[in-house]
């Protein structure tokens, strides 16, 4: 708890991210519509830079619903071959959102 008190109380230094640059996209698949339905939970991706509270102050900006709870995974890119080529795909980072009440998110 001391942690979070020390970084809401910072003197200013670090990354300030805008509302629409912390979501990047939402993720409409076949299981976050599942979730979205059954659960009250969206899929975002998401600045790999943000932060859980970054991310909650942004979806309840953009969107104007509250948020109950926020989990974030980091997902590791995948080595490719590219022809005669090894790559790597890019390493992003997804955030579960879990809404109070009756808030609902409409996509479409």
């Amino acid at each position: 708890m001391a942690r979070a008190a020390n970084r809401e109380k910072s003197d200013g230094k670090g990354l300030k991210l805008e509302a629409h640059q912390v979501i990047l996209k939402p993720m409409v698949t076949e299981k976050g519509m599942f979730q979205s339905e059954a659960l009250n939970q969206y899929t975002f991706k998401v600045n790999p830079a943000a932060t859980k509270i970054d991310i909650k102050n942004a979806v309840e900006k953009l969107f104007e619903v509250s948020v109950a709870k926020v989990a974030t995974q980091t997902r590791k890119g995948k080595p490719r071959k590219y022809k005669f080529t090894y790559g790597r795909t890019k390493s992003w980072k997804k955030a579960i959102v879990k809404l109070k009440g009756d808030d609902k998110i409409d996509f479409f």
